[in-house]
């Protein structure tokens, strides 16, 4: 039975988490999980948006599930602490898989796109500063190395072999930022004639984004630095209709992450109003990550099921909803039974 670090996070996220465990329950599979706090709440609580003994736990467990977290924009507030638990324990690979739902009335139909993110260094390295005394120059320090590029994009390609893709598109500025992004690509081109099996394509990123919306089902797995990946993956999200059906996956050598990759919603808190379907499908991750296949699977399907049939989803999906995150969870659940 593993033993996997709870985070249920800040906002909506304590609501979400419950309905995606209640679902992991009810698929059979036996987790044991080791509740701790990060965020806001765990600033509130203990003073810190990390305590140790979250770190403890996930220390012992390279395990994580997470809800969203609130990080204060601009200069003010603690750091990202997504971005702290990756470089922390250098979660290199961040996997975020777009594709098209049955119900969900989107621009797209059969959109298919797994973005395959460097998670640890680029423009979120952390290495910002001002340059005078005024704080009216700041400078931010993009860091690209062999060993980071080379690891992700191998990542990217055997992703695509172990889950019988076409096509890798390395996404990339390298006419611009000839170092950093043209090191990027130098190993993109060294790495792909290592898959013969797997057909290779590059774009410029800004290019990339036209083309990514006006035909979505050129690109298959796309792979691509830190801040570039980030932007690609929330494209991908609004072409199959939002950030509220997106799971997202932190992965290391020896540790992993599985995530809702939306906010924290302190709107809706408590309103009994949030998808849960992004975190549930997190969690069909982390199950497929410890080899529980056929319950990955299973809940996979019933979600499926209740998003296609479009009366019991939350109102996000369909306005004229009869069910909030409680009762969509519940109707997974039923759903799931009937496997």
């Amino acid at each position: 039975m593993p033993t996997v670090t709870l985070i249920n996070g800040d906002g909506i996220g304590p609501s979400i988490m419950n309905e995606a465990l209640k679902v992991i329950a009810a698929s059979g599979v036996n987790i044991t999980w080791e509740e701790v706090d990060a965020g806001m709440a765990a600033f509130e609580k203990h003073g810190t948006p990390l305590p140790d003994e979250t770190l403890a736990s996930f220390d012992k467990t390279r395990l994580a599930f997470k809800g969203p977290l609130t990080t204060a924009v601009g200069g003010t507030g603690f750091r990202s602490i997504n971005v702290a638990l990756r470089q922390k324990y250098d979660l290199y690979a961040n996997v975020r898989p777009a594709k098209s739902w049955a119900g969900v009335n989107t621009r797209y139909e059969d959109v298919d796109i797994v973005i395959v993110r460097e998670n640890t260094e680029g423009l979120y390295a952390g290495l910002e500063h001002y340059l005078t005394p005024k704080k009216d120059i700041a400078e931010s320090l993009a860091v690209v190395t062999r060993v980071a590029s080379e690891r992700i994009i191998d990542y990217a390609f055997q992703y695509a072999r172990d889950n019988k893709r076409a096509k890798v598109t390395v996404c990339h500025k390298a006419n611009i930022l000839k170092y950093t992004q043209g090191l990027f690509l130098d190993v993109a081109r060294e790495i792909a004639p290592r898959y013969p099996d797997i057909q290779y394509d590059e774009k410029i990123i800004d290019a990339a984004c036209m083309h990514m919306v006006m035909n979505p089902k050129q690109f298959d797995v796309v792979v691509c630095t830190n801040m570039f990946g980030d932007i690609l993956s929330d494209l991908t999200a609004g072409l199959v209709g939002g950030l509220g059906l997106i799971p997202g996956a932190n992965i290391g050598a020896d540790a992993a992450l599985f995530e809702a990759v939306h906010g924290s919603a302190p709107d809706i808190t408590g309103k009994n109003l949030a998808n849960p379907t992004a975190v549930i499908m997190a969690g069909i991750m982390l199950l497929h990550h410890i080899g529980e296949h056929s319950a990955a699977d299973n809940i996979q399907a019933a979600v499926e099921k209740v998003v296609s049939d479009g009366v019991y989803v939350t109102p996000d999906l369909n306005p004229n909803s009869i069910a909030g995150t409680i009762e969509m969870g519940d109707v997974i659940v039923r759903e799931l039974q009937k496997v």
